[in-house]
């Protein structure tokens, strides 16, 4: 992600894995059957514990109660609900961009609810309207987190839930 471009987003400051929580929560309540979602941040920054806590608001809307594994060795993890599927991806060990399609996650992108770790290594196949999220250490236990969409709406709605943040940087 372009760094520059963060400068035009959000950031919030997350002192806890609780408020990290209610922050994918609440991301996962404004989503529709297309949001994209990519985490950036180093390894251990939060992109999996964000990811699983936004998969599990997800299901848990229609009553389906799920351990969210890393899909770090299977590269995608879906999940199915009534109204839409739900793709996992954590690309770390994507060896080239040639095996996204193998994968179907290109053909996901826009048609179904997709969130996305390590999305640097989709190069030239970022979706255009997706959420960037990029967490950064701020201390051992708090996060960072810079959030930038080029969707007015959608910035419109991740602005209202970033005022529910009193601690913004």
């Amino acid at each position: 992600m372009n760094e520059s471009n963060l400068q035009l987003g959000i950031s919030i400051l997350l002192p806890s894995e609780d408020k990290t929580s209610l922050l994918a929560r609440k991301i996962a309540d404004i989503s529709s059957t297309s949001t994209t979602i990519l985490l950036y941040g180093e390894i251990g920054a939060g992109k999996t514990f964000f990811a699983r806590k936004y998969i599990q608001q997800l299901l848990s809307k229609h009553g389906i109660i799920e351990d969210v594994p890393s899909p770090t060795y299977t590269l995608v993890q879906t999940y199915q609900t009534p109204s839409s599927e739900i793709w996992h991806a954590d690309l770390y060990r994507l060896l080239s961009t040639d095996d996204l399609t193998e994968l179907g996650l290109s053909e996901a992108f826009g048609n179904e609810i997709c969130i996305v770790e390590w999305p640097e290594k989709l190069k030239n196949y970022l979706p255009v309207n997706a959420i960037h999220i990029n967490f950064k250490y701020h201390s051992d236990n708090s996060r960072i987190c810079n959030i930038m969409c080029k969707d007015k709406k959608i910035m419109n709605g991740l602005k209202f839930i970033s005022k529910s943040f009193k601690n913004e940087p």
